[in-house]
């Protein structure tokens, strides 16, 4: 199984997870809500959901209204087809989640990764965050040990380019950071007493992890107002 088909399994078994969909409303979730995959198509989708089915993690089932079913056979069409987690999806997409190593904080395994953050342990949080963190620094290293040394060969707009791809990197750096001390706050403060304000309105010790200033989306991923963690493709140096 290739890196990218595995992310995909990934992020379909996540969004299972919340509810059963079929093929049409996964596709629209995994463009909207993860866009990392706005590219896929259907001719990607399905075969990564037959996959699934032969591994015992999905079932599928027909719609849930039946005169729709009817209409759809009347016309001679289809009807829809409704994938639901089994069990043993759960549990596999739980191991998956439990995961922290290197796979976990490459570009876009990293992105799909911390679109479930909301369903993922703190301390998994922490580790691939912190993981996340460190494969920047290194690699914002190299790129501007490279620009130390081309930089008298380079015209005005290679370097204004590469001076890109390094600030795309350094805010990362930056946002990743920001995170790992919210989350280290959320750790390490106390849980509300029961009845008191922040009890009564919900507040959550696993949601102390993100920052104040920011609110985490329905599935976990970026919070709203931030395009996700921004796009290390500038690094012309590799």
């Amino acid at each position: 199984m290739s890196r990218r088909s595995g992310i995909l399994e990934f992020a379909v078994l996540g969004l299972l997870r919340e509810s059963p969909m079929h093929g049409y409303e996964l596709r629209k979730r995994l463009n909207t809500s993860l866009g990392i995959f706005r590219a896929f198509s259907y001719g990607t989708l399905y075969p990564c959901l037959k996959t699934l089915v032969a591994n015992g993690w999905l079932i599928e089932e027909p719609g849930s209204a039946p005169e729709d079913a009817l209409a759809a056979s009347l016309a001679g069409r289809r009807a829809k087809i409704v994938y639901r987690l089994t069990a043993e999806g759960k549990e596999h997409f739980e191991e998956l989640l439990s995961h922290t190593g290197p796979d976990a904080w490459e570009d876009e395994h990293f992105a799909a990764r911390f679109a479930f953050f909301g369903q993922t342990e703190r301390e998994v949080r922490m580790r691939v965050l912190e993981g996340r963190r460190s494969r920047l620094e290194e690699r914002l290293e190299k790129m501007r040990a490279s620009l130390a040394r081309t930089r008298e060969r380079l015209d005005d707009y290679t370097l204004e380019l590469q001076r890109h791809g390094m600030e795309s990197v350094e805010r990362e750096v930056r946002w990743l950071n920001e995170l790992i001390e919210s989350e280290r706050a959320g750790r390490d403060q106390r849980r509300p007493d029961p009845g008191s304000p922040a009890e009564r309105e919900g507040t959550s010790g696993e949601a102390d992890g993100l920052p104040r200033h920011r609110d985490a989306t329905s599935s976990g991923g970026t919070p709203p107002g931030h395009p996700g963690p921004p796009d290390p493709s500038a690094d012309t140096t590799k």
